[in-house]
């Protein structure tokens, strides 16, 4: 299966490759804007030379002139206002004979702006005759050569569009226009202008140097963004990319992220949520093994016990051995049973509470809750025990916190139940909720004999259990579970005896603050 080569290829190569065919795109057009900037300025100046000679025939036919050498000669000489800017104009009869031209007579240059190849230096009279000789045979060489083109527009008779065209005269650029004169629809003569237009060609090359330039600047530009792409952004990404692979492939002396994780901008965001990811990635797989572990362990010592309990129940014929085994083999199944329930309760739990989207959470309601059912449950059941809240160190603050609210329910239902098996008849509970600028503590404290244990933090491992007089009820894994779903919402849990005046057991559970 072939794979585009855009896809499969790196952001730098996109890169470059989408700018090469922009400016590719760019190119084409602007070659297209350069071939047109000379014409659209020679039709410009051809548009200027119309409205000349639009004016020179209305006063031709104005002034009645007739095409001939004397009255043509008279016109121009009176009219050269008409004429500013321009180098030179012609006039030819409806033969196409040349009746008068401006380079032959005797004008102001203020009138025509034709400049010789005269300088102030060269005062040898024949130096000068040579310049102009030279001069009029260039012109008369240009006219030989567009003889042809003039002549088939002059011998045309009828009404006809104007002709325009462009030469080049001892380097300088012409822009010279021809249109006929129209007197009583009928045509009378001819009218060829001619002016420098140097401007033109100086315009033409100012803009394609602006393009070079531009296009230059811009090269420069994507050139330095191009090493800055690959420095700082697409680098890091493969690093980071390698860094996956290490891990997958579990090669740990790849998996360094140090130098990423200093830094402040989005990469070294994405480099400390990658790490954290990954240590919560190794953390699980830990938990998961030791997990197995120990429910195989768990689950080895009651398999024991039943197997031992079948054997010798196969051998017995003793009722009442019989029927003592049999309740150990009950006994030791429902401990099997309870040991997987939990444990599959448990992994669903993490499962389903990493999949759920977490939101802002008054803890007072969730204890209300939970405390409402229990104390229902106490008067159903005719238990003497009740179950007290007190919010009095608030001091008006609101317990919000991020989370989950079924499960949140279910840590203060797991530790109120807890509490509840170990009081007294007769005995309360007390629900104690605090709150700071930064966390939330929930303490349940009872009345019964308190932990016994050396180190107290071992009630929330797993299949802890110090229940001798109910030895195999509990699968040792309820507080473990709280503890795992507390710390899920980035808290704490701590257990402590009260103080030797009182008996009694307390748990302190921390969450963050959520002000948002």
């Amino acid at each position: 299966m072939k794979i585009n080569f855009l896809e499969s290829s790196s952001i730098l190569k996109k890169f470059l490759i989408f700018n090469f065919l922009t400016f590719s795109f760019l190119g084409i057009f602007t070659l297209l804007y350069l071939n047109a900037i000379k014409p659209n300025l020679v039709k410009t100046k051809s548009a200027q030379h119309l409205k000349v000679i639009k004016n020179t025939s209305d006063h031709i036919r104005r002034l009645k002139i007739n095409f001939n050498q004397k009255e043509a000669t008279e016109f121009l000489l009176s009219t050269r206002f008409l004429f500013q800017n321009l180098d030179r104009v012609q006039l030819f009869d409806v033969n196409s004979k040349l009746i008068v031209d401006t380079d032959t007579l005797d004008l102001d240059l203020t009138s025509f702006s034709r400049k010789l190849n005269i300088t102030e230096t060269l005062i040898d009279e024949y130096k000068l005759e040579n310049i102009q000789d030279d001069e009029k045979k260039e012109l008369q060489k240009v006219d030989l050569e567009k003889t042809v083109e003039i002549k088939k527009y002059l011998n045309q008779n009828t009404a006809q569009e104007p002709l325009t065209f462009d030469e080049m005269i001892n380097n300088n650029f012409y822009v010279i226009t021809i249109n006929n004169v129209m007197i009583s629809n009928k045509v009378e003569g001819y009218i060829i202008v001619s002016e420098l237009a140097n401007d033109i060609l100086i315009a033409v090359e100012e803009r394609k140097n602006f393009i070079l330039r531009t296009v230059f600047a811009v090269s420069i530009a994507i050139f330095i963004f191009s090493i800055f792409l690959d420095r700082f952004i697409l680098g890091p990404i493969r690093q980071l990319v390698s860094y996956t692979k290490a891990i997958k492939a579990q090669d740990k002396t790849k998996s360094k992220l140090e130098d990423f994780l200093r830094r402040k901008d989005e990469l070294g965001q994405l480099s400390r949520s990658l790490n954290e990811m990954t240590q919560n990635l190794y953390k699980r797989i830990s938990i998961a093994e030791t997990f197995s572990s120990d429910l195989a362990h768990e689950i080895r010592n009651p398999l024991t016990s039943l197997k031992g309990a079948s054997e010798i129940l196969d051998n017995t014929n003793d009722p009442d051995k019989r029927k003592k085994l049999l309740k150990i083999i009950n006994h030791d199944v429902e401990r099997i049973e309870r040991l997987i329930t939990d444990y599959s309760q448990m992994l669903k739990d993490e499962a389903s509470l990493s999949r759920t989207k977490m939101k802002k959470i008054n803890l007072l309601n969730v204890i209300d809750s939970v405390v409402d059912d229990f104390n229902n449950d106490f008067l159903n059941s005719k238990k003497k025990l009740k179950i007290y809240v007190s919010t009095s160190s608030l001091n008006g603050l609101k317990p919000n916190v991020l989370g989950v609210e079924n499960r949140l329910e279910q840590i203060l239902a797991n530790v109120l139940d807890n509490a509840v098996s170990f009081s007294p008849d007769g005995g309360k509970i007390e629900v104690l909720c605090n709150a700071n600028k930064s966390k939330v503590q929930l303490s349940i404290i009872d009345e019964g004999p308190g932990f016994n244990e050396t180190n107290i933090s071992q009630i929330f491992s797993r299949f802890y259990s110090n229940r001798p007089e109910k030895f195999g009820e509990h699968s040792g894994l309820g507080l473990n579970i709280v503890k795992n779903i507390i710390e899920l919402h980035g808290g704490t849990i701590q257990a402590s005896n009260r103080n030797a005046a009182k008996k009694g057991a307390k748990i302190d559970i921390f969450f963050p603050l959520y002000n948002s």
